[in-house]
């Protein structure tokens, strides 16, 4: 990014002032609200003057203000100070390197500058995040990166086998996504531990797995009867969940023909709202303590999960190829039972493709979301009271209907 000179030299007095007043209110003995900006355009002036004697002009300047800050500190101790911390410290010299950045590229400088503002700002926020994990969520984070930065890149991207549609690079590009969404909602499970409620507890449930959901509090309904409205309310708030859950994949995996699957599962989406929200205001209750859902990072069902997509990839390719829309209909409807992922991410990415027709995936997903409340009301009819059954029967019987009138009525 072109700029004049005066341009540079006032974008890292601001910054440097933005950083200055944040230091200010916290950590004021080595550096604040007027020595900050003079950092940033030490560093800009510098970096001019870079430009025509040499880089060592630069290094000079680094130089100058690390025995600034080393002296800085010193006097900080002898005055009594025996944690001096290192915050502030990093920060200028970060600082320094902003400024001279200006005169290189502006936008990037602008961004880093103000990244490292927020930073400092948010002490309090991040240190109460650390706090909340355990060695169970910082376990699901290491998994996480395991799966991502250590097994994908070094996965083939090519396909194998017939139908050219199994890809182990995309197929594991796949996993991550899932597993990133739902370890998402763990993470803010443990975050928003403190505030739990009904509204939480199946927001977070629907996000890392509704069925999950379902069946932990079908279970929980044998325990007394006072809390089947609640738990209806929050089986109902996981399964509408689910279907914002499958318009994000759908973005993610299939954008070109995003536009032609979004409309009807969006509709049956807000069925789902409107079913969920008369649920609650009919039952509404004390708060619950939702049940603690398993970590999603976990390698062997990041495996599992791996293996279900790419069966399922090419069991609907197959079943397009030797029956039709007929096969993946059938396909899409036992996959739905059980889980919903596999279905979504197999026929929205043969849909990008051009391999399926767009109006044939949107209709295979919902018909598997349909299977998928057909399975939780089995389970809830196993595993639950007889009083939630026929609560949450209710709402998922309109559900159904609703999205049989979807299937039936809505324009190819």
């Amino acid at each position: 990014m072109n700029a004049s000179p005066y341009l540079q030299l006032g974008v890292a007095l601001g910054l440097g002032l933005l950083v200055g007043m944040q230091r200010e209110r916290t950590e004021r003995s080595v550096a604040g609200v007027r020595t900050f900006p003079l950092i940033t355009m030490f560093g800009a002036v510098c970096a001019l003057l870079a430009q025509g004697f040499g880089g060592w002009v630069l290094a000079a300047g680094m130089v100058a203000l690390a025995g600034l800050v080393v002296t800085g500190n010193l006097a900080k101790q002898k005055a009594g100070d025996l944690d001096p911390g290192t915050t502030t410290e990093f920060a200028a010299v970060l600082m320094f390197a902003v400024g001279a950045l200006t005169t290189h590229n502006l936008s990037v400088a602008v961004i880093v500058g103000g990244v490292a503002a927020l930073l400092l700002h948010l002490k309090a926020e991040m240190h109460r995040i650390v706090t909340a994990f355990g060695d169970r969520e910082v376990r699901a984070i290491m998994q996480f990166v395991l799966l991502t930065l250590v097994i994908l890149p070094v996965l083939p991207n090519q396909t194998y086998g017939p139908y050219a549609v199994l890809n182990p690079f995309k197929a594991w590009l796949m996993v991550v996504l899932i597993v990133g969404l739902s370890l998402c909602g763990y993470v803010a499970f443990k975050l928003l531990g403190a505030r739990r409620g009904t509204l939480v507890a199946g927001l977070l449930g629907g996000l890392v797995s509704s069925t999950a959901t379902t069946v932990s509090f079908a279970r929980h309904s044998r325990q007394g009867s006072d809390g089947v409205p609640l738990f209806a309310t929050i089986i109902l708030l996981a399964s509408t969940v689910l279907y914002a859950r499958v318009l994000a994949l759908l973005g993610a995996v299939a954008a070109p023909v995003f536009a032609q699957l979004a409309p009807p599962l969006a509709c049956m989406l807000l069925v789902m709202v409107l079913l969920s929200t008369i649920t609650f205001f009919a039952g509404r209750q004390k708060a619950t303590t939702p049940v603690e859902p398993e970590n999603p990072a976990q390698l062997k069902s990041a495996l599992i999960f791996g293996a279900l997509y790419a069966v399922v990839l090419l069991l609907v390719a197959a079943a397009n190829d030797h029956f039709g829309q007929a096969g993946i209909y059938v396909v899409a409807f036992l996959s739905g039972l059980t889980d919903m992922d596999a279905i979504t991410l197999s026929t929205s990415q043969l849909a990008a493709g051009n391999q399926v027709a767009a109006s044939t995936a949107w209709r295979a997903v919902l018909l598997a979301s349909m299977a998928n409340m057909v399975f939780k009301m089995a389970m809830i009819a196993a595993l639950g009271t007889r009083a939630l059954f026929l609560r949450v029967g209710a709402a998922f019987a309109v559900a159904l209907v609703a999205g049989g009138a979807i299937l039936w009525w809505w324009p190819v």
